[in-house]
């Protein structure tokens, strides 16, 4: 089942928002949604790479959206956050290093950017009074086994936390986590894509039994929208979405090709886990997605979710036990829609 998230639009007309790694897959899926639903003031783009920028500034110019600004600067850089946020009503932090294998080969820089990054994230935002703010997190934060998990993992802390420093009518923040994203630069589809459009005889499989959680990119953008208008303080947001085997994945793409298998990759799972068993306590259930809520009350925010029933003591959200499976025609489906939108 495709849903559709944007059950509960934040109202962003007349409002200021940026996005950090506004350059990336998610990032500019974002930015041409809310260009092409929203009248805002103000639409930054916060980025490192002044060529990805320049590539965007190009194919969205803000001579035609004179509401866009394309500001270069990097999540360590807490003076340049800060300068950028000024004015800013809502910030969507996507900025991360997020491939497993090179943030196992480079751990001070994963870990300057996803943590010392977030703290700056939060540091900024609370100086320029920001309203809201939501942090994209993965799957890989929940029981870690690789640094980019744990990092992810320590950034999800950090912005939860985060609601105690703002004081009663400050700042608030929560996170987005969901799985892999069909679409995105980093996802095995367009590997694959590469592999067959080269004319490979095979495609490499990292073990037959493999797992994940899919969301489409559009799917993540109306997801985070909603999560930013039903926010409260200091949730952990988690869609409803279905698995796939990645052996299954491979045959909707190249049906005629045979596979190789290369064994698990330093730092991978052989199944992800959104919501563990030890966070069931503290998470609720709605139609569409789970809320792990703060273990510390913040803000009243307990009372607000207490309307909605709480999960099972032992459940855990995980893409092998999932109760919903993408089906050949699904993955077809998310297919034909990700090159409509290129």
């Amino acid at each position: 089942m495709l849903r559709n998230f944007l059950t509960a639009d934040v109202d962003l007309n007349g409002k200021s928002v940026l996005v950090t790694g506004g350059t990336g897959s998610f990032g500019q899926a974002f930015v041409r949604y809310l260009l092409g639903n929203h009248k805002l003031r103000r639409l930054v783009v916060f980025s490192r790479d002044e060529q990805k920028q320049f590539d965007m500034a190009n194919s969205l110019p803000t001579s035609k959206h004179p509401e866009l600004r394309y500001f270069i600067g990097d999540v360590r850089d807490r003076d340049r956050l800060e300068l950028a946020m000024s004015g800013i009503d809502y910030v969507i932090h996507a900025a991360a290093l997020k491939h497993v294998s090179i943030a196992e080969y480079n751990p001070f820089e994963c870990i300057h950017t996803n943590v010392y990054g977030a703290e700056n994230v939060v540091r900024a935002a609370l100086r320029q009074n920001v309203k809201r703010v939501i942090a994209l997190s993965t799957d890989k934060a929940a029981n870690p086994i690789n640094l980019y998990g744990s990092s992810k993992l320590a950034s999800d802390k950090i912005f939860v936390a985060a609601n105690h420093l703002a004081g009663k009518d400050g700042t608030r923040f929560a996170v987005v986590r969901y799985g892999n994203v069909f679409g995105s630069r980093g996802s095995v589809v367009p590997f694959f894509q590469r592999l067959i459009a080269g004319g490979a005889t095979k495609l490499p499989i990292t073990h037959p039994d493999m797992t994940r959680f899919w969301i489409g990119l559009g799917q993540g953008v109306e997801f985070v929208l909603s999560c930013l208008s039903m926010m409260r303080a200091g949730e952990i947001f988690v869609p409803k979405i279905p698995s796939m085997k990645v052996v299954d994945l491979a045959r909707c793409l190249a049906p005629d090709l045979p596979h190789e298998i290369v064994g698990i990759r330093p730092g991978e799972k052989l199944h992800e886990v959104m919501i563990t068993a030890d966070d069931a306590r503290l998470t609720v259930e709605l139609d569409d997605r789970f809320a792990i809520l703060p273990m510390i009350n913040i803000d009243e925010s307990m009372e607000y979710w207490s309307r909605h029933g709480s999960v099972a003591e032992a459940f855990e959200y995980s893409s092998d036990s999932n109760s919903e499976w993408l089906s050949p025609e699904a993955m077809n489906a998310l297919l034909s829609a990700h090159v409509s939108q290129n």
